[in-house]
């Protein structure tokens, strides 16, 4: 038997390695978290209505992209890019960003899918969309044959290029949507909030979802289905009072499955 642990050394993914690099880039903000709570009980009694209706499957992410959408879509101004130091632009698309793993090099590396105009899409299309990305030809596959060439830079100088093509708002919405979703899968079962590395002026992580006294319909107490949700913000951005705004919009139309009516 060996005397020492054994292992197996693995090749660390090309697109991961971009990924700290985007993370370094981002890293620089000044961020808001704020962790919520949203009572789903009725709304996940609708998705399930909505799945028999529809006779194939319906995620609960797709109905939360569709509820952030139109609530962003009700004030753009929280999803807005700074434009040097004097300007700051807000587009009237709402583009979410959302990852889709795909396997590059032997492992699963989640990609982000832009669903561009989420807020004029149902849940049901959403959910195609998402589910044509999962299954199409990996993205940026063209851009990923240069990826050996391009990493061997210094990183330094990939950074320098990235904050270069990042700093005009119009390609970083090509590029990277003007707002993301991102669900964490990692608490399974109960309740749990995720603290994202914030790339966009607005992101939404879902957290888990558990079972809490509460109100009911009828007024009495009961166990209610209660998600936690993390709302990050750049704050030099966004401000605290806009953002209590978006949350209670975005929480009116969660809470009852607006976007499924």
């Amino acid at each position: 038997m060996p005397d020492g642990p054994t292992y197996r050394t693995l090749p660390y993914p090309l697109a991961q390695r971009q990924a700290v690099d985007w993370n370094e880039i981002m890293r620089g903000g000044h961020t808001i978290h704020g962790l919520v709570e949203f009572d789903v009980t009725e709304t996940r009694k609708a998705v399930h209505r909505e799945r028999r209706s529809l006779g194939r499957p319906l995620s609960f992410t797709s109905v939360m992209v569709a509820s952030f959408a139109r609530a962003v879509a009700a004030d753009t101004s929280v999803q807005a890019y700074r434009k040097g130091r004097g300007q700051i632009v807000a587009f009237d698309d709402v583009d979410v960003a959302v990852l889709v793993e795909h396997r590059i090099d032997g492992a699963h590396v989640p990609i982000p899918h832009i669903v561009r105009r989420a807020d004029r899409k149902t849940p049901a299309e959403i959910e195609d969309e998402i589910a044509r990305a999962r299954s199409e030809a990996l993205p940026y596959a063209r851009a990923l044959r240069f990826a050996p060439a391009w990493l061997l830079l210094p990183g330094f100088v990939r950074r320098f290029v990235l904050r270069r093509v990042l700093a005009s708002p119009a390609r970083r919405r090509r590029f990277t949507g003007t707002c993301a979703v991102t669900a964490v899968s990692m608490f399974g079962r109960g309740t749990g909030w995720g603290i994202p590395f914030i790339s966009h002026s607005l992101v939404l992580t879902v957290g888990g979802v558990g079972k809490r006294p509460g109100l009911g319909p009828d007024g009495r107490v009961e166990p209610r289905e209660m998600l936690c949700a993390t709302l990050s913000v750049d704050h030099d951005v966004v401000n605290g009072a806009p953002l209590a705004r978006f949350i209670s919009r975005f929480r009116e139309l969660v809470e009852r499955g607006a976007v499924l009516a």
